[in-house]
């Protein structure tokens, strides 16, 4: 897979071209003084994602050399995660410098660490994400007495299902304790597994695996998550990176959202070869891809853009804090997006807003 990357090296050029003019321009007015360590370089970075279709633009840029070769002597590193939490887990930890990741466990994040710890640079994709339940569950009220699963407990799809449980009236429990609908958090492939044996009766998953169950095990499609957001326009990955990070090596992440810009441009202008690469890194990670029917399903669920869809967190926080899986947090600075709306303005295109949650309270 070596065709993108010389795509990524034009897009590279175009930029440089870009501030170039834009630094001949700022010649005859005041210099503009950059901060010595603006273009920082880190000698690794090590990046967590998901072997999840929401995760499209790792899966295909890691894959191919797009992002190494945008990092250039930075070495990239990377980690699989089956879910948000455990990967907010191993960034506290040291173990990863950034993160695609859903917007819950970066709430989290950002409120167990007073708003210290991680900054979110970027969107990644919207929508895909789904209740799929098993036959004879048409309504809420047909879930009283159900067991149904979610990726990992205070995920983001855990989250929105306890939340809109309860706006169906309908009691979950974080302990275990007496409810109306039993919430099992589990690993997907467990899911998948535990639903074709009858022992689960449905799960509020990401993509692929709501198409999964739908597609391999006869799951129906209970609730389409972008049903409950304005224009069904939601985050559902974002990249996250470790605020240390971030301030020490700015120019590693601008070369990191560099890339991520690339291959989002890439997967928009050829959306089947997209598709069939992140399904062959999917069967690389997990060791089976997925069916032709599962995966385009599953594709035309999702948007990929790099607009973190900022007025849908603060919504996903308060579902967070309702649902007990967080405190109630000022996100005020959880974004961080001067350095994507510099390579957007590079490249000619539009920024994007925070939505009155980063420190410029765009």
């Amino acid at each position: 897979m070596t065709a993108r990357p010389a795509r990524l090296t034009a897009l590279l050029a175009a930029g440089l071209l870009a501030a170039l003019t834009a630094c001949s321009s700022a010649a005859v007015g005041p210099d503009p003084s950059p901060t010595a360590s603006s273009d920082a370089q880190a000698p690794e970075l090590r990046l967590g994602y998901f072997a999840n279709l929401t995760h499209a633009v790792a899966l295909v840029g890691v894959d191919d050399g797009t992002y190494q070769e945008s990092l250039g002597d930075t070495q990239l590193t990377t980690q699989i995660f089956n879910a948000g939490p455990a990967a907010v887990e191993a960034l506290f930890g040291g173990a990863i410098d950034a993160t695609f990741i859903g917007p819950n466990p970066a709430i989290n994040a950002f409120a167990q660490s007073d708003g210290d710890a991680v900054r979110i640079v970027s969107g990644a994709t919207s929508g895909g994400a789904q209740l799929v339940v098993r036959d004879g569950i048409d309504s809420p009220d047909d879930l009283v007495g159900t067991t149904l699963a979610t990726p990992q407990l205070g995920n983001t799809q855990d989250v929105a299902l306890r939340a809109w449980l309860a706006d169906q009236g309908l009691e979950t429990s974080l302990t275990g304790g007496a409810s109306d609908v039993t919430i099992a958090p589990q690993e997907n492939s467990q899911t998948l597994d535990l639903f074709t044996a009858g022992e689960l009766d449905g799960a509020w998953l990401p993509e692929p695996w709501a198409s999964r169950l739908v597609v391999d095990a006869g799951a129906h499609v209970l609730l389409d998550e972008k049903e409950l957001w304005p224009d069904g326009d939601f985050v559902t990955t974002h990249l996250i990176v470790s605020t240390e990070y971030l301030s020490t090596y700015p120019g590693t992440v601008k070369k990191l959202l560099e890339a991520q810009l690339a291959t989002s441009e890439w997967i928009a202008a050829n959306p089947d070869e997209a598709k069939t690469r992140s399904n062959a890194v999917i069967e690389e990670l997990s060791g089976k891809p997925l069916s032709p029917q599962v995966l385009d399903r599953a594709w035309s669920n999702l948007r990929i853009t790099l607009d973190p869809v900022a007025t849908s967190l603060q919504t996903s926080a308060d579902h967070a804090v309702a649902a007990g899986t967080s405190k109630e947090t000022d996100l005020r600075g959880i974004y961080d997006l001067t350095l994507l709306n510099e390579v957007l303005a590079e490249h000619g295109q539009e920024p994007v807003a925070d939505g009155g949650l980063g420190a410029s309270g765009t």
